[in-house]
């Protein structure tokens, strides 16, 4: 094959591959099977692995994510992104009607649209080809994250429309990729997202964009900001011309003639939003006329022209049938409701949060009651309220125990403590619970060692205390349900680097009680190695900066039980690392510039990456922050530094450039 013919091979590839993406992600009405997709995409893979210098940035090989970046740059509107007011009731929505009315001459008619509870984004496109996509951000300002957004398969790269197009939307995740994310998040020991707005919002902001790839986002476009395609005369006849150059808008859009069909609009979607495929928190209503949102205009905020209506947080009636015991890993009992089946803001719910036994008490829930639940700020089912009215009688007090669930041991409430503890150091379920925290993420971060594949080992004996990890062998891995030989290699190959980890990691890991992963630093940093630490007394703890008398006493009773000497023992001799890797306490002690200062740093730099330059800080004394306030001594800026400069200069902090930086850790 000569080139002129691979170039057409892959013209053509791509065009077909390009439609059948379409019809799957945007219209969802596939007209080949997976099968033959993923063939024709191979083809087009090979091609152009022999022919690069034909890849164009339409094709769809192009959606894997490209290389991490050491930032996001910043992204002017030359259309602000402006927020809309809200809207809480019926009244609300005829206020926001008869004000449109009152402004305008002419009739005033309405369009519907399910408001995605996603991440606002643009999308610019230039001579047909997608160029840019950037986050909302202040609504002036946005990130540009036009390498996670491509990743998004029912964005088009291409249109056919030559001039510049703005379009605006709403990324989301579907239910459906949310819980698988969930799913893989506590395999892996990290902790789950709260809600699928988050997790978009969180994948969009992800600077690998191969992880934003992985996530299965989608998007529904809504809107335009800067438009040179033509005039159109109402926001309906936008929405329809976006469809038609490949857009993915969301179907359930109406038109309406009055506020009444608004209202029934609402009420139809208030009571049909738990059977959507994904989140919605209210419906936006918009002036359809265009000539007419000119006239309207604008408050120093949102447009007068639409107004978004909020649901309120839904409440739902089900029965109490049980109150179930869990043990954590520092021992303590934390009761949850198990309910009947029922469906809450968009997800089935069969348990719920009671938090501790004086909740309990003080909302007089019994075992069969009737009891109104709801999820907190859509996210968390809990239980609001006993309906008592609807006792009969047969319904029984629930009593917290004397005894651990899981061991038996007698259970004690501590001084000052709400919640009943176990106290026994060989409690299984705490043991348990302690091995999953010592591979999650922020302390050893043993990639594949998540909690299921831990209960397994823990359930086949294989595994009993944080020593046993680093005994595990090949044979013991390959035992366990779906674990074959890679993944056994690969999580052997995980333990085994886990080795090397910097001692902080290791102090978190071990879970003494209120040192979480900052204190564990500072601790790790201040004593450099863990038989200095185990040394270390009472005063030479409290010494320390940030370091309480509560945090104190745990670290010097921690390190004085035998037990705990015995593990560390075993721990050393197994080849764990046992001093700090990071920048050294006689490092960032003396006259440094920065020492005892606090940093917020901004901008893009062109010798340092953000990690770099927040180490160096660190190294020479100072601690940095994420955003400016009165309390912040230096704003290192780099190039386009945006929002936090305007505000340091207005607070008088001061403001170094990169050299500055540079010559910081020469003096």
């Amino acid at each position: 094959m000569n080139k002129q013919q691979a170039q057409q091979q892959m013209k053509e590839l791509r065009e077909l591959l390009n439609q059948y993406g379409h019809e799957y992600y945007v219209r969802d009405n596939p007209s080949v099977p997976d099968s033959e997709y993923d063939r024709k995409m191979q083809e087009l893979l090979q091609l152009e692995e022999s022919f690069p210098e034909f890849i164009t940035a339409d094709s769809p090989t192009q959606r894997i994510g490209g290389e991490p970046l050491d930032a996001f740059q910043k992204v002017q509107h030359n259309v602000p992104m402006m927020s809309l007011g809200n809207a809480f009731n019926e009244g609300d929505l005829r206020d926001f009607a008869r004000r449109a009315a009152q402004l305008t001459d002419e009739p005033v008619s309405f369009v519907c649209e399910l408001k995605i509870d996603g991440l606002a984004v643009s999308l610019t496109y230039e001579n047909g080809q997608f160029v840019r996509g950037a986050t909302r951000g202040d609504g002036t300002t946005g990130e540009d994250i036009t390498s996670n957004l491509r990743t998004i398969r029912s964005i088009p790269l291409s249109i056919q429309q030559e001039n510049t197009i703005e379009v605006r939307g709403e990324a989301f995740m579907p239910h459906k990729s949310f819980l698988k994310l969930n799913e893989q998040r506590e395999e892996n020991g990290d902790e789950p997202f709260a809600n699928p707005r988050n997790a978009a919002a969180g994948s969009l902001r992800q600077l690998n964009p191969k992880i934003a790839a992985s996530r299965n986002l989608d998007i529904f476009l809504y809107g335009v900001g800067e438009w040179e395609a033509g005039t159109l005369a109402s926001h309906s006849e936008r929405l329809e011309y976006m469809q038609q150059l490949g857009f993915k808008t969301n179907p359930e859009w109406q038109r309406c003639d009055t506020i009444d069909e608004v209202i029934d609009y609402v009420t139809y979607w208030e009571q049909k939003r738990p059977e959507l495929s994904y989140e919605i928190d209210g419906i936006v209503v918009k002036v359809d006329h265009l000539a007419q949102q000119e006239e309207l205009g604008f408050t120093a905020k949102s447009p007068r022209w639409a107004i978004a209506y909020k649901f309120p947080a839904e409440e739902v009636v089900t029965t109490l049938r049980d109150i179930e015991l869990s043990v954590g890993r520092t021992g303590v009992i934390t009761p949850t409701a198990v309910l009947d089946q029922v469906r809450v803001a968009g997800t089935t719910v069969q348990r719920a949060s009671l938090h501790n036994e004086d909740l309990i008490r003080e909302k007089d829930i019994r075992l069969g009651d009737t009891v109104v639940i709801k999820k907190a700020g859509d996210i968390i089912p809990e239980v609001i309220r006993v309906v008592s009215e609807k006792r009969t009688g047969d319904e029984k007090e629930f009593f917290m125990p004397d005894e651990c669930p899981a061991c038996g041991s007698e259970l004690v409430r501590l001084e000052e403590e709400v919640a009943l503890r176990c106290i026994n150091p060989n409690c299984p379920a705490q043991l348990k619970e302690g091995l999953i925290h010592f591979v999650s993420r922020n302390a050893m971060n043993i990639d594949g060692l998540g909690e299921k594949v831990i209960s397994q080992l823990f359930r086949e004996e294989l595994v009993h205390t944080i020593a046993d990890i680093y005994r595990l062998e090949r044979d013991d891995l390959l035992q366990l349900e779906r674990m074959g030989e890679k993944s056994t290699a690969n999580l052997l190959q995980a333990i085994d680097a886990s080795r090397e980890n910097s001692l902080e990691r290791l102090l978190f890991g071990l879970g003494i009680r209120f040192v979480g992963s900052k204190a564990a630093k500072t601790l790790a940093s201040h004593f450099e190695t863990m038989e200095n630490l185990q040394q270390a007394t009472f005063d030479d703890i409290i010494a320390i900066n940030e370091m309480g008398e509560k945090m104190a006493d745990s670290i010097v009773r921690y390190f004085a039980e035998d037990e705990v000497k015995h593990l560390l023992q075993e721990l050393n001799g197994l080849g764990l690392n046992m001093a700090y890797k990071g920048p050294k306490q006689q490092d960032v002690e003396g006259d440094s510039v920065l020492s005892g200062k606090t940093v917020v740093l901004t901008g893009k730099m062109e010798t340092f990456t953000r990690t770099e330059a927040k180490a160096l800080v660190e190294q020479l004394g100072g601690s940095v922050t994420g955003s400016v306030s009165k309390n912040t001594d230096i704003l290192i800026a780099g190039e386009d530094a945006g929002s936090k400069l305007d505000k340091a200069e207005k607070l008088g902090v001061a403001v170094w450039n990169e050299q500055q930086l540079n010559e910081a850790q020469d003096e």
